[in-house]
């Protein structure tokens, strides 16, 4: 399996998951991640499902449990986070739990690579 390209994807899903579009003026990102959590309660678990997607293809990549764990707690906390009316969607537009989520796979490989 090629990492690069698979991590390349995985940067793309997670992009447009949380950081697609920009607010004027202030600067904050926000995605597709955020829009579906204004849907109460059905929003954020789909929003979690999806984030899922992430998780398994990491596995699939060889990521370790302990990293798997950290993925799985960003998303957890991202869900949860969403269930709380208004506040919670303001924290998922912070939060940003693929974005952290490729980023630490993406470490992960490196660290691996250069062991090699």
């Amino acid at each position: 399996m090629d990492h690069a390209a698979e991590l390349d994807r995985l940067d793309r899903l997670a992009t447009l998951l949380d950081g697609r579009w920009r607010i004027p003026v202030i600067g904050w990102r926000f995605g597709l991640d955020a829009i579906i959590g204004l849907v109460p309660g059905l929003g954020d678990i789909a929003g979690g499902l999806i984030s899922a997607t992430i998780i398994l293809r990491a596995r699939r990549l060889g990521a370790p449990n302990h990293i798997l764990a950290l993925m799985a707690g960003n998303v957890l906390l991202d869900v949860a986070a969403g269930a709380i009316p208004v506040l919670g969607d303001l924290l998922d537009v912070w939060l940003k739990a693929n974005r952290r989520n490729t980023r630490l796979l993406r470490r992960h490989l490196e660290r691996q690579a250069i062991r090699g």
